[in-house]
């Protein structure tokens, strides 16, 4: 029996699309300058951050790979049969699938849409394995490849006022999933159950907001006590005791774009040196918001608000650096590293630069105040200055619950 390696599978209508047809022609052209500077016929990207960014399609790998193929006047969507034909409804341009019937088809799909005659081809370096690198070497025997990841990461750094809509309606949801964080607190309540509160508040809050999108990927973490000791520690069965420091944690998810709010609480009064470091760690996160401009090296504001800590002799408790840049990026997969809030980032702020000021600080288990401390706002720069748009308050004077 012959089964097909590529099929096309048209199956239904084309759905509404998170961007314009012009913002996603703007980021193609884009694309298309570097490749000419480059000198490149063909970009083959296969991670889901640049898939999403210039395709409109969030793929769910499981396994299996993905790409999207552009030319100076075509792009094509590869996706597989699983997918039947989302890939089809989503995509701006062609979409090829192919199937499982025989190994590497995947390669095979990537062949199909190359043009023949190419001979420098652009890869994501820092997303292609060894072995997958060895296969393309098969499949488009004789191609020169060159890295393209890091000029399709600076071209993401800088967001179009579509993208920057779509991040306030996110950051918007995330103030919602923190009432709903808050509302949920109670002594003897465990870390998950906070944590579905908020993420069904934030999925229904989107569902409104965005009633064509998908609705996938939100997330919470609420954590309590030791567990606020690290950014990313997980949900777990602990309950709420009288007088734990806390740390909420959302993040509503919008066609792949990450938005964030983080808050620091305490459950009953804190002890005098909680609240003193808690102050502390606030005084930095205003200091920060206030540096946000643009104009200012990435650098130079890590190493002004260091001196705060250093002055409090906390710079030592400081986990990582006081912020990063926002658009499609998520826990597993994206992340714009040039536009870092740390001392080995240069890159000046800019309008259309989206980051977060998000400062933390970690004392060990033994000493006074012991926990972790983070406050997390979203800014926007623009020509003069930086929009706030995170509105959820900050700091003791709001944030000491069941006291």
């Amino acid at each position: 029996m012959s089964m097909p390696s590529l099929i096309n599978l048209p199956n239904g209508p084309k759905m509404r699309a998170t961007f314009s047809v012009a913002e996603m022609n703007r980021r193609l052209a884009m694309l298309r300058v570097q490749m000419q500077a480059l000198q490149l016929d063909t970009v083959v990207l296969t991670s889901i951050h640049n898939v999403n960014y210039f395709g409109d399609f969030l793929y769910c790998s499981f396994g299996r790979s993905y790409a999207l193929v552009v030319t100076q006047d075509r792009s094509t969507l590869i996706t597989t049969n699983i997918d039947g034909g989302q890939g089809y409804r989503r995509s701006l341009g062609d979409n090829l699938i192919y199937t499982d019937w025989q190994r590497d088809n995947y390669f095979r799909a990537v062949r199909e849409a190359v043009p023949q005659g190419a001979r420098r081809v652009g890869l994501e370096f820092d997303h292609v394995s060894l072995d997958h690198r060895r296969k393309f070497d098969v499949a488009l025997e004789g191609i020169e490849f060159l890295d393209v990841a890091p000029a399709t990461m600076r071209m993401r750094m800088v967001k179009s006022a579509e993208e920057i809509e779509l991040i306030k309606i996110g950051a918007a949801v995330a103030d919602i999933g923190g009432a709903a964080c808050v509302e949920a607190i109670a002594e003897g309540v465990p870390e998950y159950e906070v944590a579905l509160a908020a993420t069904t508040a934030m999925t229904r809050e989107i569902a409104r907001r965005v009633p064509h999108g998908e609705l996938r990927d939100t997330w919470t973490w609420f954590q309590s006590g030791l567990n606020t000791d690290g950014a990313h520690n997980p949900v777990t069965t602990r309950r709420v005791q009288r007088g734990d420091i806390l740390s909420l944690n959302c993040f509503p998810m919008i066609a792949g774009y990450y938005t964030a709010l983080e808050r620091t609480l305490f459950f009953g009064e804190p002890s005098e040196r909680h609240l003193q470091l808690w102050e502390i760690n606030c005084q930095v996160h205003k200091r920060g918001l206030e540096l946000i401009r643009p104009g200012v090296r990435c650098c130079d504001i890590a190493a002004e608000l260091n001196e705060i800590y250093q002055q409090h002799d906390l710079l030592q408790y400081r986990t990582f650096g006081y912020g990063h840049s926002f658009g499609v990026l998520s826990h597993y997969y994206g992340r714009e590293a040039g536009l870092e809030l740390r001392e080995d980032i240069e890159t000046v702020l800019e309008p259309g630069m989206v980051v977060s000021m998000e400062p933390m600080i970690m004392l060990p288990e033994g000493q006074a105040g012991a926990g972790g401390y983070r406050e997390h706002d979203i800014l926007v720069v623009q020509a003069h200055g930086a929009e706030n748009i995170t509105g959820f308050p900050f700091g003791p004077q709001h944030n000491i619950l069941g006291a």
